[in-house]
């Protein structure tokens, strides 16, 4: 695991305030027939994190197929280089779409209140129909892992909305990176897996 924080002495400036420390995110669509030409999710999610100021650490397509899926997001979680997984597709109610059962099979601690969250913000754009969304989120050997569903719009709607300001050291009260230091606690005491 890396730990943004931990090469970044100058996090708080001179007068006090917290400074921007990117975070290194590795982005993976979820399709059967997406190229990264035409990968209109995961290019707008690129675009909002680099934006932001964040670091594109890794890039990947994969197959429906929770093997495929998992294989990635493992190699992703070993990689001392990536702070952060997003990913974008698989995330429905058909036959095809397993994302969020890879992903659950993954997580040391699922974050249940992104996909509600999540659900409550889109359901101000679309209705009811954001019921579909099996978004989800959780945390493995200090690695966030996201699920988000597979149209731009719904990756607009996650990173506007919820991402932008969780993956910024800045945003108060809380967010997610402050909390980097502390995602592996449990392994120094011997409580890991």
């Amino acid at each position: 695991m890396s730990d943004p924080l931990s090469s970044s002495t100058a996090a708080i400036g001179p007068d006090g305030q917290r400074l921007f420390v990117p975070v290194r995110i590795a982005v993976l669509t979820v399709s059967d027939t997406r190229t990264e030409l035409d990968d209109k999710s995961g290019i707008t999610l690129i675009e909002r994190l680099t934006g932001a100021g964040h670091i594109l650490a890794a890039r990947a397509i994969v197959l429906d197929d929770v093997e495929a899926i998992q294989k990635q997001v493992r190699a992703w979680i070993d990689d001392e280089t990536i702070d952060v997984v997003l990913a974008t597709g698989g995330t429905g109610v058909t036959g095809r779409d397993v994302t969020p059962e890879a992903f659950e099979g993954l997580y040391e601690k699922s974050i249940p209140g992104f996909g509600e969250l999540f659900r409550m913000l889109s359901y101000q754009k679309i209705g009811t129909s954001t019921i579909q969304s099996r978004c989800t989120a959780g945390v493995t050997r200090g690695t966030y892992l996201f699920a988000l569903p597979g149209s731009p719009g719904a990756c607009r709607d996650a990173w506007d909305g919820i991402l932008k300001d969780q993956l910024d050291y800045r945003h108060k009260p809380c967010n997610f990176v402050e909390l980097f230091p502390r995602l592996r606690e449990h392994e120094r005491r011997g409580g890991g897996r």
